[in-house]
């Protein structure tokens, strides 16, 4: 395939959309750091350089290779997680390796190498097989093994985000809503199991989620500033470089997981609903692209794809807003984080690979 005709088939629009989500990120780590381009703004526009340069490369990569590569890179991604086990690093968790001067999150790729494991195994399975559980069991290694992993790190939010994409890949192969149903049921009934399995700051974050006033200088603080942080911005915020509780460091974490407060005190509801609106476009896009190719396993990537960046989202939102509790989890393309960014923008390629070298793969199944 010629370059140009390579270049006309990259799907510019989610392009686009992403570089409106760095821009705003970049303006508000600019704002985080009081006026300033480091030590955020700077690099987080880098890496977006960085990231879309990734977009355009991984294109020209034909989408069968990519396949082909799907489970090496699983499993790679398994012993990432493993070696961060062993040697990782951090503020009393181990989520981040070094290699070289270079740290990195490795349970951030994971989510992308779950998605790519489980489309290609139901891509390859006929539609027959998939009316009965057994089946599926492979599917949910695939999943629950990596989820393990994190969870042990501990890191609950990546941890639900990873389980909630692999899980969107297995109903949309065609998971029988009966099993669906009955996975909801097991999965209230193991609530006190796996409450007994949380660690007591995690316990404490999901206490604090539900009575934020017990405890508004300790446990409470972080939700209790940022409510008051979003309250104060009103329709059309407080103006930029102009929000006290961000200025005034009252906002813990303003520059990765409270970001979208940040935004919302300065440029208020206004602003937060138009990033709403670009994340919801983006996702939309995404899942057109699913609709359109003919490979099942591009299919199913896709739409993987598409709900593990509305997950991203949905998870801050719902976090800094005080609609589930506080697990640490980044605004996608927002928040500073170069592994976080850096991932979305190689599942971003690899959508973009999808669409160009749009055809039926070999060995695969029709439906």
């Amino acid at each position: 395939m010629s370059v140009f005709k390579v270049l006309f088939r990259i799907p510019w629009h989610i392009l686009l959309l992403a570089a409106i989500l760095v821009l705003v990120g970049s303006l508000a780590l600019y704002s985080a750091s009081q006026g300033s381009w480091q030590p955020w703004a700077g690099r987080h526009s880098v890496r977006a350089v960085v990231g879309f340069t990734l977009v355009i490369g991984i294109a020209f990569i034909d989408f069968n290779f990519i396949k082909k590569l799907s489970y090496p890179i699983f499993f790679i991604a398994i012993l990432g997680l493993i070696a961060v086990m062993i040697s990782g690093s951090g503020q009393g968790v181990t989520r981040w390796i070094s290699i070289g001067g270079i740290t990195f999150q490795p349970s951030e790729p994971t989510k992308i190498a779950v998605i790519l494991a489980l489309a290609n195994y139901f891509s390859g399975q006929p539609h027959d097989r998939l009316r009965s559980i057994v089946w599926y069991i492979p599917a949910l290694f695939i999943v629950a093994i990596p989820f393990a992993l994190v969870l042990i790190q501990p890191d609950l939010g990546t941890a639900l985000m990873l389980f909630f994409g692999g899980i969107v890949v297995i109903f949309a192969a065609g998971l029988p809503w009966r099993y669906v149903l009955g996975a909801v049921v097991m999965a209230i009934a193991a609530i006190p199991v796996f409450w007994l399995q949380l660690h007591a700051y995690q316990k404490a974050r999901i206490m604090t989620f539900l009575s934020p006033e017990s405890d508004i200088l300790g446990a409470g603080y972080q939700i209790s500033q940022s409510k008051i942080a979003l309250g104060s911005g009103g329709l059309f915020g407080k103006g930029f470089l102009m929000g006290s509780q961000s200025q005034l460091n009252y906002l813990p974490e303003k520059q990765t997981d409270f970001v979208f407060t940040m935004i919302g005190e300065e440029f208020g509801f206004a602003g937060n609903g138009f990033i709403l609106l670009v994340y919801l476009l983006l996702s939309i896009s995404i899942l057109r692209i699913s609709f359109r190719v003919k490979s099942r396993f591009a299919q199913l990537t896709c739409i993987g794809i598409a709900m593990t960046v509305f997950f991203y989202m949905f998870v801050n939102v719902a976090m800094v807003t005080g609609l589930m509790p506080v697990v640490g989890a980044p605004l996608p393309l927002i928040s500073y984080g170069g592994t976080s960014m850096l991932t979305l923008f190689i599942s971003f390629g690899i959508v973009a690979s999808a669409n160009v070298h749009d055809r039926h793969s070999p060995g695969e199944k029709n439906y």
